[in-house]
């Protein structure tokens, strides 16, 4: 008969423990749940700031802060004090009931999006943002009496839940489990790099904003009948800078070419902010940089800064008022809870009272030219681009063109060792993995990291392709 492994504290010394603790992930640890990069996954003992430490102590300069969930920096003293206040005063209540800071936060979310987008609105919370694509998914086929069919972009990602693995274009978050209500039509997203050659960014946009109208040129495409001017599709769901798809960023004209064709034909917009929210792009909602108006905004990840799983949207008052939408149209026991709404309110107020509008457009810019730099001098480097500290850097074969994952997964693991030195100090790197063909280094710094840093993370990745490239 089988042993049982031993469940008690071997060592207060993580590095001492690290073999049983990994013989006890392998065997009692769903694989379902984590995303392993490597054969084994790093422990991590410590952060501060930009910076993950594992068991000896090592700094790991972060430049994905946990898929952007923590934009404002490990250990942000500000939001930690926070969530400690609340913890002191009201930890727990049950969502029947009413509490400051879940209404101040709402009213927070609703005025600024009030005052940017000219409609009034409402927010409704949830935890997770798998969680808040479903409400919205319930709240648009409420709204247009029952449609499950949406539009959504190739290379999109809205989370592996039921509904919103529907419509995220990646069947292999699918595959073993079929589909459940909604299904997704996918459009083609202008992703230049790899879009048709001799076209400019902006030419590019144009023509898939062209296909897309195409749609609905006759009653024979299928999306929408002529006689009754009404469409098949309730909304279109879309990421304003594609996140999981390798920080794909469209030209300046695209959205407004699709949104006109939506509003012609009654079809509402949804935009996908939870990894682009909070300031990652410059502005405290990607859509704003395009100049057009969502009918819903879905939102979660940094507005806690990682502390808490809480997310939520905002929807149009029509879609969301209390006879549209009336109390228990869907809930969750943790959704809303004071922990979670006592961040949030601070990360919001952090985020009016800071200038992130001006500096991080700034260190966006400096990162991106040291980006350029570096693919100057490396022919690996196929494409890098950025808006605000959203930025990519895509991995090829000496072509330029040719997608090479296996480089960036040797990049990857070789980041994560801790043995790449500067000034004589060792240092670790780490990097997520993005990109249609998974070969894209996808960028997202603390909103808080200095040019200082900036300058050592262009030095590591240098250090990574001198040790990984093979000539």
């Amino acid at each position: 008969m089988a042993t049982a492994p031993d469940l008690r504290l071997v060592s207060s010394d993580l590095s001492d423990d690290l073999p049983r603790l990994r013989a006890l992930e392998d065997r009692y640890c769903s694989h379902g749940d984590t995303v392993h990069y490597v054969a084994e996954p790093k422990f991590f003992e410590d952060c501060d700031g930009s910076y993950l430490f594992d068991e000896t102590g090592t700094p790991f300069l972060d430049l994905q802060m946990w898929y952007s969930a923590v934009n404002f920096g490990y250990k942000n003293k500000r939001i930690a004090d926070a969530l400690h206040r609340q913890i002191d005063r009201l930890p727990q209540i049950a969502s029947q009931y009413v509490h400051r800071e879940k209404v101040e936060l709402a009213t927070m979310i609703a005025q600024d999006a009030e005052e940017k987008f000219g409609l009034k609105g409402r927010v409704h919370f949830n935890v997770g943002g798998a969680q808040a694509i479903e409400d919205s998914l319930k709240l648009v086929r409420n709204y247009t009496g029952g449609k499950s069919l949406m539009f959504a972009f190739e290379g999109g990602y809205h989370g592996r839940t039921l509904g919103a693995s529907s419509i995220t274009s990646s069947y292999r978050y699918r595959r073993r489990y079929g589909h459940f209500g909604e299904r997704a039509q996918f459009i083609e997203f202008p992703y230049h790099f790899r879009g048709p050659k001799g076209m400019s960014k902006e030419e590019y946009g144009e023509q898939c904003v062209a296909k897309f109208r195409r749609l609905f040129e006759s009653e024979y495409n299928g999306v929408w009948d002529p006689k009754a001017k009404q469409s098949e599709y309730a909304a279109f769901y879309v990421e304003p800078i594609q996140g999981t798809g390798g920080y794909v960023i469209p030209p300046m004209n695209f959205f407004t070419g699709i949104k006109q064709i939506l509003d012609e034909h009654g079809i509402l917009m949804v935009s996908d902010e939870i990894q682009m929210g909070f300031f990652r792009t410059g502005k405290l909602w990607a859509i704003e940089h395009f100049n057009v108006t969502p009918d819903v905004v879905v939102f979660g990840k940094a507005l806690t800064n990682g502390l808490n799983p809480l997310s939520g949207l905002w929807a149009r008052e029509e879609m969301i008022n209390p006879v549209m939408f009336p109390a228990g149209s869907t809930h969750s026991t943790f959704n809303a809870n004071p922990l979670g709404t006592a961040t949030g309110l601070e990360v919001m107020k952090l985020c009016a009272e800071q200038d992130y509008a001006t500096t991080v457009p700034r260190k966006g810019a400096y990162f991106l030219e040291g980006l350029r730099e570096l693919q100057r001098r490396w022919p690996e480097i196929g494409d890098v681009d950025g808006l605000g500290l959203a930025l990519r850097c895509e991995i090829t074969q000496a072509d330029g063109y040719t997608p090479n994952k296996p480089l960036l997964d040797r990049m990857e693991e070789e980041a994560l060792k801790g043995d790449l030195v500067v000034d004589g100090r060792k240092m670790g790197l780490v990097l997520d993995v993005g990109g249609y063909h998974k070969n894209v280094i996808t960028l997202a710094p603390s909103l808080e990291i200095t040019e200082g840093e900036i300058d050592l993370a262009l030095r590591l990745l240098d250090q990574l392709l001198h040790r990984c490239v093979e000539r």
